[in-house]
This record gives structure tokens, C-alpha cells and sequence, in this order.
């Protein structure tokens, strides 16, 4: 095959499903080029293009987000690293079969990298839009009506347009699940103590969803950061 795309779990499927036994890597032909979408470490990022160098083909971290529906409707938003003539390749690929929005960040790891700015920023948002929704509740306001108003203003996010309606009805089954954000959130957070980056907000935001798990929110979606508001 002239493009192999993957999408698995972690770093440690990841390489089992690359360089492990009857992994991928040793059936790709040279000049081929493999894509990974995992949500994965830039450090497997790096080691996987090392061993594809090597042995002569291409590699392409390419992290997405846009969840289920995105993927779905093919909307994808892809973050790449590699290098400049992997992703030249790939690009048309990814953006003709699923992705709205797909560039290049910089070398392998870099498309992980940005992974991690996504997810950093998700976490944040979430919280002040639970935040929010719950003290609008606790002042007697009409939630919806509040969303549509401050919505058209600088509180405005992706979140809150799509979230809230879900999010002030206590249902939590439409997205991203709790378990995988952690993942996410705690690579970004092993990545930070290693560049000095300062996560307070993140790491915070990780032990609320670690109470959410604690209340069998699990496989509930990213908004439920609410739900340990309202308890």
C-alpha cells in the first residue's frame, strides 16, 4: 500500500501494532508513507519515524480532534509532524477522505505537540463553561437564555455552541469520553514536566474528571466536568 493509516489506543499499542511482532512496519514498502492518528507521545512519534527512516518509507504523526461526529461527517481537524515531503503526500489523503483542517506544525512530534495544546485549552473551557451553567443555575437564570445571549459575545467557544443544551439536561453520551481525555491530559502533563511548561489549570481540571470517574462518568463525555458540580 502506498498510504497506511492507524488509529489506536496508546503508545504502548501503538508500537505493538508498528515494530511489534507481525507489525505493520515490516510489510510497508519503501517510499510508502505511514500516518498515525493516535493521540500518542512525541516521544513514539519520534521513534517511529527513526525506524521508518531507516527502513525507508515515511512517517507522519497526525493527532486529530473533532470526536466521534467529526470523524463521522469528515470534518477532522489534523495536527501533522514530519517532514515536509511525508505530509505533502499524505495531505491530500487525509483532507479528500476526512479532514476539514490538516497542516504541518513542525518535525515528527510536533503534530502530538499541538495535540496537547488542543486538549490543554478543552480543559480549561470545559470547566468555566460547567462553571458557569452551574451558577447560572444556582441564581435562578434561565440557562438557555443566557447561553444564547453571552454565546454572541467574547465567551463564545465550540463548547458552549455545542455543548450546553446536553450539559443542562445532565446527559453526558455525546463525545469524548472522560477515560481518553485523561489519557490525553496526562501525556500532556508528563510532556510539561519534562519542558518545564506550568499546567496548573490542567492539572487541576484532571483530578475534577478523576472524581468524575470516581462517579462512574468513565465513558461519559468531556462536559461532564459539571456533573461533580451538581452533586
Amino acid at each position: 500500500q502506498d498510504f497506511v493509516m492507524c488509529c489506536v489506543g496508546n503508545d504502548n499499542d501503538l508500537r505493538a501494532v508498528t515494530i511489534g511482532p507481525d507489525g505493520a512496519f515490516a510489510g510497508m514498502k519503501k517510499g510508502a508513507t505511514f500516518v498515525d492518528h493516535t493521540t500518542a507521545s512525541a516521544e513514539v512519534a519520534r521513534e517511529l519515524d527513526t525506524a521508518a527512516t531507516k527502513a525507508d518509507f515515511k512517517f507522519v504523526d497526525a493527532p486529530v480532534s473533532g470526536g466521534q461526529a467529526g470523524a463521522e461527517n469528515g470534518v477532522l481537524t489534523v495536527m501533522c509532524g514530519g517532514s515536509e515531503d511525508a505530509y505533502a503526500g499524505a495531505e491530500p489523503v487525509i483532507t479528500g477522505a476526512y479532514a476539514r483542517m490538516c497542516k504541518l506544525l513542525g518535525p515528527a512530534g510536533a503534530g502530538q505537540l499541538t495535540k496537547m495544546v488542543n486538549q490543554i485549552c478543552i480543559a480549561g473551557l470545559v470547566q468555566g463553561l460547567s462553571e458557569g451553567i452551574h451558577f447560572a443555575k444556582k441564581s435562578g437564570l434561565d440557562v438557555a437564555a443566557v447561553i444564547e445571549t453571552i454565546s454572541k459575545g467574547a465567551a463564545q467557544s465550540w463548547q458552549m455552541e455545542n455543548r450546553y443544551k446536553t450539559m443542562n439536561e445532565g446527559k453526558y453520551d455525546f463525545g469524548f469520553a472522560v477515560e481518553w481525555m485523561r489519557k490525553d491530559l496526562s501525556i500532556a502533563l508528563a510532556e510539561a514536566r519534562r519542558n518545564g511548561a506550568t499546567l496548573p489549570a490542567t492539572a487541576l481540571v484532571d483530578q475534577f474528571y478523576a472524581e468524575v470517574e470516581k462517579m462512574g462518568g468513565k465513558r461519559w463525555d468531556t462536559s461532564s466536568l459539571l456533573a461533580r458540580l451538581q452533586r
